[in-house]
């Protein structure tokens, strides 16, 4: 990565962190990958993220992030494409905290993808029938939703899950 994108991106980042009303999420993602994919400085990232309320859980979440070049060619400087993938496994002992059980689900991480309206998403669903915890990363635009989306799951059947709060019912 050149120094003018690691500015671009720190610039549009720390304006997103300002202009979020919502309290910061726990979930901190690392970079773990970036592979170049043409001449214009475009990038896929792979970023690494633990689940804020889940012990043992890891996920691999992948975008698109647009070079200079890329942005000057085709104007739209503050934003990236909504496409991403998502894989979450266990990697560790598994202490599920005090989940939202609802079919809403919670977000657990979220990451700016254009100045102001786009956010890369990640959302952690209980599927209390079959005993799995669901990843569903999206966009969240503030006018038009996207359908681009990725979904993992983590079985918990036959894990040896702790929960806090005692499993559910």
């Amino acid at each position: 990565m050149n120094l003018s994108r690691a500015s671009l991106r720190f610039a549009a980042c720390a304006l997103a962190a300002a202009l979020t009303t919502a309290g910061a999420l726990p979930a901190r993602a690392e970079t773990v990958g970036e592979v170049g994919v043409d001449w214009m400085g475009n990038d896929i990232l792979v970023d690494a993220l633990t689940d804020p309320k889940v012990e043992g859980i890891t996920c691999h979440v992948t975008y698109f992030d647009r070079g200079v070049l890329d942005r000057l060619k085709n104007g739209n400087w503050f934003e990236d494409p909504s496409n991403n993938s998502i894989a979450c496994r266990q990697t560790g002992p598994l202490v599920i905290g005090d989940i939202d059980l609802s079919k809403e689900g919670e977000e657990v991480f979220r990451e700016g993808r254009s100045l102001i309206w786009k956010a890369l998403v990640v959302n952690r669903i209980y599927d209390r029938k079959n005993n799995t915890l669901i990843y569903l990363a999206h966009s969240r635009q503030l006018t038009e939703g996207s359908a681009k989306m990725s979904i993992s799951t983590v079985p918990l059947f036959n894990q040896n899950a702790t929960w806090k709060n005692g499993a559910p019912q």
